[in-house]
This record gives C-alpha cells, sequence and structure tokens, in this order.
C-alpha cells in the first residue's frame, strides 16, 4: 500500500541571516498520529527549522505544506487556525495568575473573538470550563490548578506550557525541548505526557534528552550545521556511524 501523505512536509527549506546560511535545504516529512524528533548538536538550526515550519521566520527557500496545503508564507496565526501549535524553548507563562487561569486564556485565544466578549463572565463561556478541566487532567496539574504559574517548579511550568499549546486542541504539536533543566522525575512525568499525546496528535520535537528520544520516538531526523545528515527509526539513528560522530559519540548516550 502506498504510504498515506504526511501531515507537515517541508521540502529544500533554506534560511539566511545575511551572508550566513542557517538552514540549507532541508527536507522531511512528519507522519500523521507518531512522534517524530529533530536533533543535532548546538547550532545545527533546530530552532530555525521550528520558526521556519511555524511562520515565525519565512524562509529564504523551500516550501512548507500542512495537511495538503501549502503554508509557506501564511503567519503563524494562521497556521494555528489549520490545526499546528508550539511551545518555545523559554517558558512563556503568566506567572502571577493561576494555572488554571493560564490554561484559560489560553482555551479562550483558541476560540477567537467571540470568547473576549465582555458580557459574558469567562466561567459562563460554553465548553472553556471543561476544556480548562480536560488539560489540567490531561498535563497532571489538577492538585495545583489554583496555585500561582510562577510558583510550579521548572517541570509543572513545563507541563503547563505544554497543557496552553494543546488548548486549540491542535492537530500538530511542536515541542521545542520541553525537557531542558528538569530534574529526573519532572522528566519521567513530562515524557509520559509527550508520549501520551500520540497517536491523538502528532508530534513534532527538539529535545537534547537522548534517551527520551530514542524511547518515545517514531522517527528522528538528525541535522548538523543546518542540513539533514541522516533520518530513520530510532534503531537506525543509533547506529549510523555519522550520527555518532556529529552528535551521539560526543554525549555518550549511543553507546
Amino acid at each position: 500500500m502506498p504510504e498515506p501523505p504526511p501531515l507537515l512536509a517541508a521540502e529544500g527549506l533554506g534560511v539566511r541571516f545575511g551572508d550566513f546560511r542557517a538552514l540549507g535545504g532541508v527536507s522531511l516529512r512528519v507522519r500523521q498520529g507518531g512522534i517524530h524528533s529533530v536533533i543535532g548538536p548546538n547550532g545545527a538550526g533546530k530552532t530555525t527549522l521550528f520558526n521556519a515550519l511555524t511562520g515565525a521566520r519565512p524562509p529564504t527557500e523551500g516550501a512548507v505544506t500542512l495537511a495538503g496545503r501549502e503554508v509557506t508564507r501564511m503567519p503563524a496565526h494562521r497556521r494555528a487556525r489549520l490545526g499546528m501549535s508550539r511551545s518555545f524553548q523559554v517558558t512563556n507563562l503568566f506567572a502571577e495568575l493561576a494555572v488554571r487561569e493560564n490554561l484559560r486564556l489560553a482555551v479562550q485565544a483558541a476560540r477567537g473573538r467571540s470568547a473576549w466578549a465582555f458580557w459574558h463572565a469567562p466561567s459562563r463561556l460554553p465548553g472553556v470550563a471543561e476544556a480548562v478541566e480536560g488539560l489540567l487532567s490531561l498535563t497532571g496539574l489538577a492538585a495545583r490548578a489554583d496555585a500561582r504559574a510562577g510558583s510550579l517548579p521548572h517541570g509543572g511550568q513545563r507541563a503547563l506550557e505544554i497543557g496552553m499549546a494543546l488548548a486549540s486542541d491542535p492537530k500538530l504539536v511542536l515541542l521545542d525541548e520541553p525537557l531542558a533543566g528538569m530534574g529526573v522525575d519532572d522528566v519521567a512525568r513530562t515524557k509520559a505526557l509527550i508520549r501520551g499525546l500520540a497517536p491523538a496528535r502528532t508530534v513534532l520535537l527538539i529535545e537534547h534528552n537522548m534517551g527520551v528520544v530514542l524511547d518515545i520516538s517514531d522517527r528522528i531526523t538528525v541535522l548538523a550545521r543546518g542540513r539533514v545528515i541522516a533520518e530513520g527509526p530510532p534503531a537506525a539513528i543509533r547506529a549510523d556511524p555519522g550520527v555518532r560522530e556529529a552528535y551521539l559519540g560526543s554525549t555518550g548516550a549511543a553507546a
């Protein structure tokens, strides 16, 4: 049987900053319902790739398609309406508001102008409270729902940010280093959270924790110096000598 079309595809994607070529001819296909990770050493172009895929920085060459529709020059908010959502390397929360309120604002934002009518109390907006409770349960934050977001430990803040990225009920979630700075227990919880997103949602992940990447990914793309040097299932990536030299070998994770 022919392989189904990818949910997200990039063809020959390039990004330049003046004379510096941050990405050079990157192509990848993200299959629906899986977890696809992008790895590589610092400076490989991973976040630049995410920016080009999400509309934060239009590519200087190449094309991006989402669910078969070209979105190369489409702004980020319109891609969000087509089912794309993203978290960032740096936690971006309303630190003084409660966890529940952060999620409520994210749900309202996803629902457009009608959700911001000043004559409706947020608690009475159809479906908003139910959506927030669902996100609290999914992220494991129900017990901290009324805590100030800034008071959460780092792992809890990252879980909250993932919950906010899920507020629009996206088809595709792009997570940029969600495990950065976490302790062992937080890593385990967030790993389980990410694994649980598929197959109902598709996940594209940038992550440096190779143990997690190799364990939860269906497919891995390896970047080095702005180019794809390998792509395949975890076992193939672990065994690839070029990957070992460029990345895994330097961390010892391929042993």
